[in-house]
C-alpha cells in the first residue's frame, strides 16, 4: 500500500557559484504491518537516524578532496560514485532495519548550477524489500525532474572522464547538511501526516474485517441455499419415483379389478404409511399441475397483450406518420390559405371594378345590337339588288335572242323601248341601293370605331382606377399589413430608425404613394419593394395618435370577458377616427388562430429579462379585425402561456410581469414612438412602473400611460419579494406611496402601481368610479383614488355593434330589425325547441332562474344553462323579451347593452354601469325620451320581484307600448364612438400637456 509522495523545498541560495537550489522529495511508504507500530516509537527510530547522519557528515567534511578546480563534462553522464563509506545510506537503512517501515527520501537538485568548485549532488536511498517499487519517481514542484535507477546502497555524483586526466571536485558537505536540517522540520511534519494516515487506515480495516464479516454470513447462507436446493432436488427425483409406482399400482389395480385377494396382497406389499406418504404427494402433483396449467393460462394471456401492444405500438407508429404528413399538409394549407387571403382581397376590389366594366360594355353591348341591325339590313338590301341584277341579266339575254332573230316589228320596237326604260329604272334603283349600302357599311364602320375606342377608354379608365384607387376605400387590414411589414423590416434590420419612422407616418396618414408602391412592387423580391417604398418617403407628420394597447385578453381570439370585448372595440373605434392602433399580447396555447390573419413569425427574437437573466421571446404578428396585433411568445422554461388556459395559474403574479416587460422590450427594440401606451387590468399594470423606472432612461420616452382598471376586485397583490423577477427595485417600490398594498406592509399590489405611475386612469362607468371611491366599493385602493382624482374617470363602455347587430347577425333564426320585430317570435319558437321548452303559449315571455331550474328540471318554460355558447348567446338575446340583470355589483356590463341592441328589455338593479344605461320607463325624474327599462335600487327579492311584475303588466297589457319601447331600446346607439371620443379627448390633452412641459 502505497501513500502519495509529498514534496518540500529545504534549499537556500548561495553567493558566487554554488548550489543555488535544491529541492528533497521525500516519500513515505507503509505495509499493513506497519500500522501496528506506535507513533512515538517512529519518532525515535527517526531522531536516532538524524544522529547517526550527523556523525557521518563530520567524517565526510574532514575527508573533502583539496582539488576544487576540475569542472564536470557537460557532454556526458555522470558516472556513479560509491559515497556509502560517508554512512549516510547506513543511517537511512539503519533506520529501516530498527523500525521495519520502509522510509525513503530523495534528495534531487531541482536546479544545479556549477562553478570551477562546485559538481552537482545527487543523494537517493533505496525502499525496503516490503516496500512497493510502483511508486518511486521523483516528483518536483515543476514537473521537470524524472527519475533514474540506481545500485542499492550508493550514492553517485557526476565525475570526470579519468582518461582525460579530471579528477572529482570537493562535494559541499555544509550545503547538504544544511539541507538535511531544513528537512528534518519537513520530515517532523510528514510524520505527522503519516500517523493520521496510519489511523485512517486501521479504520479502513475496521471497516474490512466487518464486511469480510457480512461477506462470511453471506456465503454461508448460499451454502445453506444451496444444500436446500439439492434436497428439493433428491425429493423431486424421489416424487417422480413414487409417481411412477403409483401409476404402476393403478393400472394393475385397474387390469385385477377390486378383488379382496388383490387387496390383501397390497395390504401386505404396501404399508399404510407409505400409501399416506402416495397419496399426499399425489395431492401435491395434482396442484402442481393446476398451478401449471394457471401458469400457461396467464402466460397465454401475456403473449396475447404482448401481441396487443406490438399491434399498438405499430398503429402508434403509422399514427406518428400520418400526424407528420397531416402536419406538413398543414402547413401547405396555410401557406395557400394565406396566399388566398390576398388574392381575396384583390378579387373584392376586381368585382367592383368589373361591375363597372360590365355596366358599360352593357351599354356598347346595346350599341352594337343596334349596329348590327343596321347591317342586317344592309345585308338585305344588298340580297335585293343581287336579285335585281339577275333580273336585269335576263333581260339583256331576252334583248340579245330579239336582236338575234332581228325582229322588226313595231311591236317588238315598243316592246324594246319598254324594256329599255324599264332597264333604265333597274339602274337608277340598283345605283341608289349601291348607296344607300354604301352608307349602311359606312355607318356600320363607324359604330364599330367608337366601340373600339369607348372600350380603349374604359381599359384606360380601369388601369388609372388600380394605381389611383382611393385610399379610403382600402380596408383596415390593409393599412395594418403595411404597418406589420415595415416593423418586421425594422427589427430584420432591412431599414433603419428613421426610414421605419417616415413610413409608419406616411402609412398612418393613408397617403397614397405608399398606396402606389404596394401596387407597383407586387411580383418583385423584397430588396426591390423596400427599394420602392423608400423612395415615397418624406419627412411630414399628421396629427393624429399612434396608441398601442398591451393587454390580457383580445375579442375574438382570446377572450375570457368583457377586457376582450373593450381592447377590440376601442381599438377599433380609434382607428375609425384616423388613429394609429396597434394591439401587444400573449401567445396563448388555446387562441382562436383561425380568426388571425395573415400570422407569421419576425425572424428577430426579442431577450427580455426577468430572474436574473435574459430570455427570448419570438414576435409573432398578424390582424385581428383589420387591426395590427403583436403576440409574445416566451421561450422560457415554466411555458409561461401554454397552459390551456388564460388565467388561473398558481405563477399568474409571474406570467404577466414577465410579459409586461417583454412588451415593453419590444417596443424599445422596435423603435416604437406611441403617443399612448394604453395597459388594462392588473395582468398588465406592471408597465406602468417598468415604463417609468427602466424604459424612459432606455430611452423609450415619448409616450403618456393610460391604465383602465375594469374590475376592482382583481388587484394583482402578491409578496413584495415576488416584484423583483421583472427588474423593479422591491425596496424602492413597496412604499406607501407607490406598489405596497394598502392592507399589508410585505405585499405589493400592481394595480395600485399602475394608479400612481400613470397619467390617465379610468375604470368602465361613472358610476362605477364614484363606488370604488368608497370603502365599501375601493376593496382597499379608496384613500390611493381619492389622492389621485385628479386623473381618475369613469367611462362607459360601448358593443360591436357590427358583431352585435340583429339585422345581420348570422347566428339567430331568423333576422330582424327596429322597422320589422316580428321575427323575436320566431326565433323564441326556435329557443323553445332547441332547449326542449314548451311552445303552448309562445306570448308568455322567458325567464332564466336557477332555482327554478334546480327545484323543476323538467319545467315547461324555464332552463338553465351552465356553459358558455356564443351562438345560443346570440339565439337567446334575439328570443328574449326581458333580460333580468340583478348584479350585486356591475362595473360597466355589456349584457343590458346587447340585450337593448336584440330588443329585449333589461330588468337591472341600479349599481354601477347598469345605473348609467337602464333607466326605468315609471321614473317620472327622468326624460321619457331616456327611459328604457326597469330598475331597482335594493339588492333583495322584493326590490327584483316588484320591477319584474312591472315588466310583465306592461308587457301583457300595453302590447303596442311595448312594442314602441322595444323599438326604441334597439335605435339606442351604444357603439364605440362616443365612448371612443372620450378617450381620444383624454389621449389629446395628456400628450398635449407632456408637449407643452418638455417645449423650450
Amino acid at each position: 500500500m502505497e501513500a502519495t509522495p509529498s514534496t518540500c523545498f529545504i534549499g537556500r541560495g548561495f553567493g558566487g557559484g554554488g548550489l543555488r537550489c535544491s529541492q528533497l522529495t521525500v516519500r513515505f511508504y507503509h505495509s499493513p504491518s506497519s500500522r501496528l507500530l506506535p507513533a512515538y516509537s517512529r519518532m525515535r527510530q527517526r531522531n536516532f537516524s538524524l544522529q547517526n547522519k550527523r556523525q557521518h557528515s563530520k567524517k565526510i567534511s574532514s575527508e573533502r578532496p583539496k582539488d576544487s578546480n576540475l569542472r564536470p563534462n557537460g557532454d556526458r553522464d555522470s558516472d556513479p560514485v560509491d559515497l556509502s563509506k560517508h554512512g549516510i545510506l547506513h543511517s537511512n537503512r539503519e533506520m529501516a532495519s530498527n523500525d521495519r517501515l520502509p522510509i525513503i527520501i530523495e534528495a534531487y537538485s531541482n536546479r544545479l548550477d556549477y562553478d570551477n568548485s562546485s559538481p552537482p549532488l545527487e543523494v537517493r536511498s533505496l525502499p525496503n524489500d516490503n516496500a512497493d517499487s510502483t511508486g518511486e519517481s521523483s516528483h518536483s514542484n515543476d514537473g521537470n525532474m524524472g527519475s533514474s535507477t540506481f545500485p542499492s546502497n550508493e550514492i553517485t555524483s557526476p565525475s570526470t572522464n579519468i582518461d582525460e586526466g579530471e579528477q572529482l571536485q570537493g562535494i559541499h558537505l555544509e550545503d547538504l547538511l544544511g539541507m538535511i536540517r531544513n528537512a528534518e522540520k519537513n520530515i517532523h511534519l510528514l510524520n505527522q501526516a503519516r500517523v493520521r494516515a496510519l489511523e485512517d487506515l486501521e479504520k479502513i480495516f475496521d471497516e474490512k474485517e466487518e464486511l469480510q464479516g457480512e461477506i462470511n454470513i453471506l456465503e454461508m447462507k448460499l451454502a445453506e441455499t444451496d444444500a436446500r436446493l439439492k434436497v428439493a432436488a433428491q425429493e423431486k427425483v424421489h416424487v417422480e419415483l413414487l409417481e411412477g409406482q403409483l401409476e404402476k399400482l393403478r393400472d394393475e389395480l385397474a387390469s385385477r379389478g377390486n378383488s379382496e385377494d388383490y387387496l390383501q396382497e397390497m395390504k401386505k406389499a404396501v404399508s399404510s404409511s407409505q400409501i399416506d406418504l402416495v397419496n399426499s404427494f399425489s395431492q401435491e402433483l395434482d396442484l402442481l399441475r393446476e398451478e401449471n396449467m394457471s401458469l400457461k393460462d396467464e402466460l397465454q394471456v401475456l403473449k396475447v397483450e404482448l401481441s396487443n401492444i406490438r399491434e399498438s405500438h405499430r398503429r402508434v407508429q403509422m399514427l406518428e406518420e400520418e400526424r407528420s404528413v397531416l402536419e406538413s399538409s398543414l402547413k401547405e394549407l396555410e401557406l395557400k390559405l394565406a396566399a388566398s387571403h390576398e388574392d381575396v382581397s384583390e378579387i373584392s376590389n376586381l368585382k367592383s371594378e368589373c361591375k363597372s366594366l360590365y355596366e358599360k360594355v352593357e351599354d356598347l353591348q346595346t350599341m352594337l345590337d343596334k349596329a348590327t341591325k343596321q347591317a342586317d339590313q344592309a345585308i338585305l338590301v344588298v340580297q335585293q339588288n343581287q336579285e335585281l341584277r339577275k333580273k336585269v341579266d335576263r333581260l339583256e339575254e331576252s334583248l340579245n335572242e330579239a336582236n338575234a332573230n332581228r325582229l322588226s316589228s313595231q311591236k317588238m320596237q315598243q316592246y324594246n323601248e319598254l324594256m329599255q326604260q324599264k332597264i333604265k329604272l333597274l339602274d337608277e334603283r340598283l345605283q341608289r341601293s349601291d348607296e344607300e349600302i354604301q352608307t349602311y357599311v359606312q355607318l356600320y364602320q363607324d359604330s364599330m370605331k367608337e366601340f373600339q375606342d369607348t372600350l380603349s377608354r374604359l381599359k384606360e379608365e380601369s388601369k388609372k382606377k388600380a394605381t389611383d384607387e382611393s385610399v379610403l376605400d382600402k380596408p383596415p387590414g390593409f393599412w395594418s399589413n403595411l404597418l406589420l411589414m415595415v416593423d418586421g423590416w425594422f427589427l430584420e434590420k432591412k431599414i433603419s430608425v428613421d426610414e421605419s419612422k417616415v413610413l409608419r407616418e406616411m402609412i398612418w396618414n393613408r397617403e397614397v404613394s405608399i398606396c402606389d408602391a404596394y401596387i407597383s412592387s407586387k411580383g418583385k423580391i423584397e430588396r426591390e419593394i423596400i427599394a420602392t417604398f423608400l423612395k415615397q418617403t418624406s419627412s411630414t407628420r399628421g396629427t393624429r395618435l399612434h396608441v398601442i394597447h398591451i393587454a390580457a385578453e383580445m375579442a375574438p381570439v382570446a377572450k375570457v370577458g368583457g377586457l376582450g370585448d373593450v381592447v377590440t372595440g376601442l381599438s377599433k373605434a380609434l382607428q375609425k377616427k384616423g388613429h394609429l392602433v396597434e394591439i401587444v399580447l400573449p401567445k396563448y396555447d388555446i387562441m382562436r388562430y383561425d380568426l388571425i390573419r395573415d400570422l407569421k413569425v419576425l425572424d428577430a427574437p426579442i431577450e427580455s429579462y426577468f430572474d436574473g437573466r435574459l430570455f427570448k421571446n419570438r414576435i409573432w404578428v398578424g390582424t385581428v379585425e383589420g387591426l395590427p396585433v403583436y403576440f409574445i411568445e416566451p421561450h422560457h422554461p415554466s411555458k409561461f402561456f401554454w397552459r390551456g388556459q388564460l388565467y388561473g395559474e398558481d405563477d399568474d403574479f409571474k406570467r404577466f410581469s414577465f410579459f409586461s416587460r417583454a412588451a415593453l422590450e419590444l417596443l424599445l427594440q422596435a423603435g416604437k414612438k406611441p403617443d399612448i401606451i394604453h395597459c388594462h387590468d392588473w395582468q398588465t399594470a406592471f408597465v406602468a412602473p417598468l415604463y417609468w423606472d427602466l424604459y424612459v432612461p432606455k430611452g423609450l420616452d415619448s409616450a403618456r400611460i393610460c391604465f383602465t382598471c375594469h374590475n376592482f376586485e382583481y388587484q394583482g397583490a402578491a409578496p413584495a419579494s415576488d416584484l423583483a423577477s421583472c427588474g423593479l427595485d422591491v425596496y424602492r417600490q413597496n412604499k406607501p406611496d407607490r406598489m405596497q398594498d394598502n392592507s399589508a406592509n410585505d405585499r405589493v399590489n400592481s394595480v395600485k402601481g399602475a394608479i400612481v405611475f400613470s397619467n390617465i386612469v379610468t375604470t368602465v362607468s361613472p358610476s362605477y368610479a364614484q363606488e370604488v371611491r368608497t370603502a365599501e366599493g375601493g376593496r382597499g385602493l379608496q384613500a390611493t383614488l381619492n389622492s389621485h382624482s385628479k386623473k381618475f374617470v369613469g367611462i362607459l363602455n360601448g358593443i360591436d355593434t357590427d358583431a352585435w347587430n340583429p339585422a345581420t347577425d348570422p347566428l339567430v333564426k331568423v333576422q330582424y330589425n327596429s322597422n320589422d320585430i316580428e321575427g323575436k317570435a320566431e326565433n323564441k319558437e326556435a329557443l323553445r325547441s332547441h332547449l326542449g321548452m314548451s311552445s303552448a303559449n309562445v306570448w308568455q315571455p322567458l325567464r332564466e332562474f336557477e332555482d327554478i331550474s334546480s327545484q323543476f328540471k323538467t319545467h315547461e318554460h324555464a332552463r338553465l344553462i351552465l356553459k358558455y355558447d356564443e351562438s345560443l348567446a346570440h339565439l337567446i338575446y334575439a328570443a328574449s323579451d326581458m333580460f333580468i340583470i340583478p348584479s350585486i355589483f356591475e362595473p360597466c356590463g355589456l349584457t343590458q347593452m346587447i340585450a337593448m341592441r336584440y330588443g329585449s328589455i333589461p330588468i337591472a338593479r341600479k349599481t354601477g354601469g347598469l345605473n348609467d344605461s337602464v333607466f326605468d320607463v315609471d321614473d317620472d325624474n327622468i326624460p321619457i325620451q331616456y327611459r328604457n327599462g326597469f330598475t331597482f335600487l335594493k339588492a333583495d327579492e322584493q326590490g327584483l320581484n316588484s320591477a319584474l311584475e312591472r315588466a310583465i303588466y306592461h308587457y301583457k297589457n300595453d302590447p303596442e307600448g311595448w312594442k314602441q319601447l322595444v323599438q326604441k331600446d334597439m335605435n339606442i346607439d351604444f357603439s364605440w364612438d362616443s365612448s371612443a371620443s372620450v378617450y381620444e379627448d383624454l389621449y389629446q390633452k395628456s400628450v398635449g400637456r407632456a408637449r407643452a412641459t418638455n417645449r423650450p
